[in-house]
This record gives structure tokens, C-alpha cells and sequence, in this order.
């Protein structure tokens, strides 16, 4: 096929060799199957900032941190400088998600480098050699649903445990490759710990698998992995192989308000004689 405008220096410069076709176009990018060599891959051509949801972006930018100052301080302003900076952070996101998920030996597409724009990947292909499908063009068995559904459960843990969350999971981000799920798309991965949204972030993704899943294997809609999840994670004792139940018993534990006054008394007496030591001290001087 003719050569992408977008694709043309990469071509140039060799990290191309072939663009063999179009492979889906939505809001976000564009992806191309594309030869490197002997090997097929895909290339991700980002959209420019005006076709991206930046007013949904905020809740997920939270956290995320720029390390030059007059970036952060473009990136406050609307101007088209700050404009620019916020999509270049925004894509820079991504690619940086995928990076360290890939190292975490989450099971996603193994990136291949990123220039102007362009985020080469592994092609994600079914045992047939085909591009694998999404996870909602598939028809599951139970047996299948209740195996995927763990796969991914334990994804979604080493995900958090490398200190992101997804935060868009479903079946349409999701591919069936040859040897199972693979997660995709991470433009709105967010910070684990640095991001007030991600608990309720972490639970909906995870309620989305079970809604999907549970389709197939009704028994999985009992189930709460996602509160049981953040729940350990909260606690420092969340770790790759963490055994999960799929129940969540919130802490029932009673506040002694009693103890609670009396911290609070003692606090306020040892305000009350350091007020009065640092009055004398003025007085004496």
C-alpha cells in the first residue's frame, strides 16, 4: 500500500521496510501492519491533541509528573505551546506505560520503539498467524471465561504492583492472541499512588472482566476481586503471586472514640505548654 505521510521517515530511516495494510483507524491513532525486517509489527500513528478528550484527561493526568518546569508551567495554560507540551505527555504516557508493563512481565505488546509520534509494537497474532481479535469478537466457553478471567486478574495485579492502573479495561482492549489475553491501549494508565482516582479506577476495571466473564461463567459475578485487590495493595501486601479469594470483607473494626479524645486532649495540652514555654521565653527576653 502507499506509504503513510506519517510513516514516510520512519521508512527513511530504515526502522521500516514495508507498510503491508491498515489495521484499524479510531479516535485515538491509527495502527499499520508493518515489516521490519522479517518480522511483522505494528505501528501506532497518534491523532493530533484536537481529536483527544482532554477534558476526560484531567481525571487521569493527576499525578503524573513533569520534570521541567516550564513544561508543567505550559501545560497550566491554554496556550498552544501548553498545548502541544500536554499532548507530548499525554502520548509520552503511554509509551512509558507500555515500557515498564512489558518489564513487569505484564502481558502486553512488546514495544519496539517510539519516534515522532509513532509507537512501534508487536503484531498480536491468533494461533492461525492472523491479527488476533478482540476479546468481544469472541465466543467463550465457561472453562475458557473462568481461565481468561484469572489470566487477567493476575495482569491487573502485577499491573498495580509495577504502581499503575489500566483505567479504561474491558473486552475491548483486550486481545485473544495464541496464547491467551493480551492488554492493550494504556493512554490513560494512571498512577497507582500518585492519583486519587485509582482506587475506584482499579475496581471498575476489575468489574468490568467480571461483568464480561460472567456472561460465560455465571459464578464469577459473586465474585469482588477489585475491592480485595486495592484492599492488600492499601495494606503493603500485595505482591505478583498474592493468592485472591474473590471476596472482600470490609474492616469492621470499631473506632474507640474514647482513645481517639484522648489523643486529641493530649495533643491539645502539649500545644498549650509549648504556647506557654514559648510565651515565657518572649517575656524573658
Amino acid at each position: 500500500m502507499k506509504i503513510p505521510k506519517r510513516l514516510q521517515p520512519l521508512v527513511e530511516d530504515g526502522l521500516i521496510d514495508e507498510v503491508v495494510s491498515q489495521l484499524m483507524s479510531g479516535k485515538e491513532a491509527q495502527v499499520f501492519v508493518v515489516r521490519c525486517g522479517d518480522e511483522l509489527r505494528c505501528a501506532k500513528v497518534f491523532k493530533e491533541a484536537k481529536s483527544r478528550s482532554f477534558k476526560q484527561a484531567v481525571t487521569y493526568q493527576e499525578g503524573r509528573k513533569v520534570r521541567n518546569s516550564r513544561r508543567a508551567r505550559a501545560m497550566s495554560k491554554k496556550t498552544r505551546y501548553g498545548q502541544r507540551e500536554q499532548e507530548s505527555a499525554w502520548l509520552n504516557a503511554e509509551v512509558d506505560a507500555l515500557y515498564r508493563l512489558a518489564d513487569a512481565g505484564v502481558r502486553v505488546p512488546q514495544p519496539h520503539g517510539f519516534v515522532d509520534g509513532v509507537l512501534l509494537m508487536e503484531r498480536i497474532a491468533d494461533a492461525d498467524g492472523d491479527v488476533a481479535p478482540r476479546l468481544d469478537d469472541v465466543e467463550l466457553t465457561p472453562e475458557q471465561a473462568l481461565d481468561y478471567h484469572q489470566r487477567l486478574i493476575g495482569e491487573v495485579v502485577r499491573m498495580l504492583c509495577a504502581g499503575l492502573v489500566h483505567g479504561d479495561l474491558s473486552e475491548f482492549n483486550i486481545l485473544v492472541g495464541a496464547e491467551g489475553p493480551v492488554i492493550i491501549d494504556l493512554p490513560q494508565a494512571v498512577d497507582a499512588a500518585g492519583n486519587n482516582n485509582a482506587p475506584w479506577m482499579l475496581v471498575r476495571d476489575v468489574d468490568n472482566l467480571r461483568q464480561y466473564f460472567g456472561r460465560f461463567a455465571p459464578e464469577l459475578l459473586a465474585t469482588d476481586y477489585g475491592k480485595e485487590i486495592w484492599a492488600a495493595y492499601e495494606a503493603g501486601e500485595l505482591h505478583p503471586e498474592s493468592v485472591l479469594t474473590g471476596r472482600y470483607i470490609p474492616d469492621a473494626t470499631r473506632v474507640d472514640v474514647s482513645d481517639v479524645m484522648r489523643v486529641i486532649d493530649a495533643a491539645r495540652e502539649e500545644a498549650a505548654e509549648r504556647d506557654a514555654r514559648q510565651q515565657e521565653d518572649a517575656d524573658d527576653w
